[in-house]
């Protein structure tokens, strides 16, 4: 049992006035592996003061220095990998050897490089008579989901760190543990106090009372569509300063010409990565209509490759979902999709066979002939659900991939890398992988429509925590 009953305010671990605590339960058995604190407004009042108090020497430290700082906490990050990737597959439901690569890996990986990055960024330029500056924002609440939780709080916390901001972290509920770890990490390297602050709690209380706090110049939140409408509502208010990474709803456009049989498993392991807890999934496969037949026979025999199972086993291909109001609502997902006429191709709604009745698991599932503008060919269903999608030609299939709310992700698969990214190009949305090219920590990541604004990740995540300032100089 994993007991955390203190927030890390102002450079301590200090009491909290919480007189309740979250039970944070194992995705792999639905049991409780331990409890964090659920904190209020004083929590965050404390944390926020702490972090306004510092801002002023932390903005001003050499460059060098805070670069220095964030190279310590991605080696500390690096000796508590193990740790990292066994709780978050106990938290999230990652298999095993997928967290230590993805869920801890990256934010090691992300903290080095926004070491490197701070360190070749030009704060400053001449323009005629101007000097033109990069001021950092000032406080920064950052509230983080749990689908990749230490890799969504790494994205935030490092360039706000790298930028000369201070941070009020308030970390996803259902994954709070890997929050600790690295605020354990971040006093080990001796970051200077109120410079990182953590406070856990619920989002309509503490997540609220951090962007409504008046102290707090931005708010960085990654999140569901309905959550991130709720934090630009309040944030406006006080004309504060917000990015928002929310949901998807991505199509992997299968052209004609493509190798189809990599592309359909390319697809279907995309869409089932972290068993579909991922807000760039691949949830939409699109085909030529003369293709559909073959590409629903792959898709099937892909998809049942994906056995569910432990966690916690090395094995693994595809893990539980992340909590119980998760698992009904992915179910709840997939009846609708059988209610409304799609073909159930392989999955469904009941439980998986082989594993722990008290785990959080649902069956891969693929959908065939969905209706483009049907509940799952819309909404967002974060599980390991695929729907099938046919198109009668290339302007047809641009127009279904760009018809939804969202604009964060998408795939384009073609023999013909120009063609390819044509098609691409005319896509409306953040990041577009062409053949299953592989994530890039360096490009900007973030979303067109209702998928939010702002970018994360490279230079362009850090250049969302600094402000423009023009010195004009006079003449001689």
């Amino acid at each position: 049992m994993l007991m955390r009953d203190l927030f890390y305010i102002n450079g301590q671990w200090v009491a909290t006035g919480a007189k309740e605590m979250i039970e944070v339960h194992d995705a792999g058995t639905g049991e409780v592996m331990g409890k964090v604190p659920a904190g209020g407004e004083s929590d965050i009042d404390a944390a926020v003061r702490a972090a306004r108090a510092a801002f002023d020497s932390w903005s001003q430290l050499p460059v060098a220095k805070r670069a220095e700082y964030l190279a310590k906490i991605s080696a500390g990050l690096k000796q508590r990998a193990e740790e990292t990737a066994k709780v978050i597959a106990q938290e999230v439901g990652m298999p095993i050897k997928l967290s230590g690569r993805i869920q801890a890996g990256l934010p090691v990986m992300i903290f080095g490089n926004y070491a490197k990055i701070a360190g070749e960024f030009q704060f400053e330029e001449k323009v005629g008579n101007s000097l033109v500056v990069r001021d950092p924002v000032g406080v920064v609440g950052a509230i983080t989901p749990w689908n990749y939780p230490l890799h969504q709080i790494a994205l935030k916390v490092a360039p706000a760190l790298a930028a000369g901001c201070t941070v009020v972290l308030k970390p996803a509920e259902i994954a709070p543990f890997n929050a600790f770890i690295l605020a354990d990490v971040v006093h080990e390297v001796g970051l200077p106090p109120g410079v990182f602050n953590l406070v856990t709690g619920f989002g309509p209380v503490v997540g609220e009372a951090l962007v409504r706090h008046p102290e707090v110049d931005m708010i960085s939140f990654t999140g569901s569509t309905r959550a991130g409408k709720r934090v630009s509502e309040v944030a406006a208010l006080m004309v504060k300063r917000v990015t928002l990474e929310l949901g998807g709803k991505s199509a992997s456009v299968i052209l004609d010409d493509a190798d189809l049989a990599a592309a359909v498993k390319g697809t279907v392991s995309n869409c089932y990565l972290n068993s579909g807890q991922t807000c760039t999934a691949f949830t939409r496969m699109l085909v030529p209509e003369s293709k559909y037949a073959e590409a629903r026979a792959i898709a099937a025999e892909v998809a049942r490759t994906f056995t569910p199972g432990d966690p916690m086993s090395e094995t693994s291909r595809l893990g539980p979902l992340s909590s119980r109001i998760q698992l009904e609502r992915v179910r709840g997902f997939i009846i609708k999709g059988i209610e409304e006429g799609a073909e159930l191709v392989t999955g469904g709604a009941e439980a998986p066979e082989g594993v722990a009745p008290g785990g959080y698991f649902v069956k891969p599932t693929v959908f065939g002939k969905v209706d483009p503008k049907s509940t799952i060919g819309q909404e967002e269903i974060f599980g390991p659900v695929l729907s099938i999608i046919t198109y009668k030609d290339e302007d047809d299939a641009i127009r279904i991939a760009n018809d939804t709310i969202y604009g964060l992700a998408g795939g384009v698969w073609s023999k013909d890398e120009a063609r390819a990214q044509r098609v691409a190009r005319r896509m409306r949305a953040g990041q577009i992988d062409i053949n299953g090219g592989p994530y890039n920590i360096n490009a900007p990541f973030g979303g067109f429509k209702q998928s939010g604004h702002g970018r994360e990740a490279g230079r362009y995540g850090l250049e969302e925590f600094l402000e423009y300032k023009s010195l004009q100089l006079k003449a001689g």
